[in-house]
């Protein structure tokens, strides 16, 4: 299946533009189901260790368009849909969980990369990109987590999503006005949280699937806490971390740097929870020189 909004041609800002026109679909096969997967990825850049950007909770790889084409300078840069979100197919038959997941990802690795790479996760995504390294150690050189999830305990909310409540929890989420809401709280900058932003954030939301996906993924529990497993973490790891974070807060940015043994921690100043849309270049500079 592919599977791209209509909508997205109302797109403005040049990067979002360039990076929808430079999306594919990859038919992923896996063990999780006897189809295979319609997996949305795109690829820039030819050289060095790649880099394999996760995006985070009911986003799509649209988020990293503003990073990506500054490391693509430097490395092949990887941006994948994961299971369950973005673009990706979500085939009836499949459960999206986060163990679900972290197996399309290997797969989808397994086809498309084929080598370590240095895996950068932020918020929902940092939280998969610890789980795919403790897992699967020899498929990563190098982590980086940008205002990660991964620390707290996971929501209780799974146990009351049944009709109707599931649904109307998803209509919610699909409230354009909600959207803003969150989008605003995510940057220090408001201005940052412009229609193309919004636009960006909200394509995915018209993909078949999405309401039964999210729900499904909500009730398996979703990401909980790694703090005993992240300790065998054995790559070097970079934190990165908006100073101003208001989605998450900044006390889990320490937290990680005290247990992940080979960390460094880099502060961004005058930034929300997504350095990666608001501070490109300092958190491009990071994932690169540290």
């Amino acid at each position: 299946m592919v599977f791209l909004p209509a909508e997205a041609k109302k797109l403005t800002e040049k990067t979002s533009i360039d990076l929808v026109s430079k999306i594919k679909f990859e038919d992923i096969v896996t063990s999780l189901s006897p189809q295979p997967v319609s997996t949305s990825h795109t690829a820039q850049g030819e050289k060095d260790t790649p880099i394999l950007l996760l995006h985070g909770f009911d986003s799509s790889l649209l988020e990293y368009r503003r990073l990506l084409p500054i490391l693509s300078q430097f490395h092949i840069t990887w941006a994948v849909d994961l299971l369950g979100f973005g673009f990706t197919e979500r085939s009836e038959d499949l459960l999206f969980s986060p163990e679900s997941i972290k197996t399309h990802l290997y797969y989808t690795w397994k086809t498309l990369i084929k080598e370590p790479v240095i895996l950068v996760g932020a918020s929902m995504g940092g939280a998969t990109a610890i789980d795919f390294t403790l897992t699967y150690p020899e498929t990563v050189n190098k982590l980086v987590l940008i205002d990660s999830a991964g620390l707290a305990a996971p929501p209780k909310i799974g146990k009351f999503m049944f009709p109707p409540l599931d649904y109307l929890s998803t209509a919610f989420l699909r409230n354009l006005k909600v959207r803003q809401k969150i989008s605003e709280s995510a940057y220090y900058n408001k201005s940052f949280a412009s229609q193309d932003a919004q636009l960006c954030a909200a394509l995915h939301l018209q993909c078949e699937q999405w309401s039964q996906a999210l729900i499904s993924f909500t009730k398996s529990g979703g990401y909980g806490s790694f703090k005993e497993e992240i300790v065998n973490i054995g790559q070097p790891t970079t934190i990165i971390w908006g100073e101003n974070d208001k989605i998450l807060g900044t006390k889990d940015a320490n937290k990680f740097k005290e247990l992940i043994p080979d960390s460094k921690l880099i502060w961004i100043p005058e930034c929300g929870h997504v350095p990666h849309l608001e501070k490109a270049e300092l958190t491009a500079n990071a994932i690169l020189n540290h």
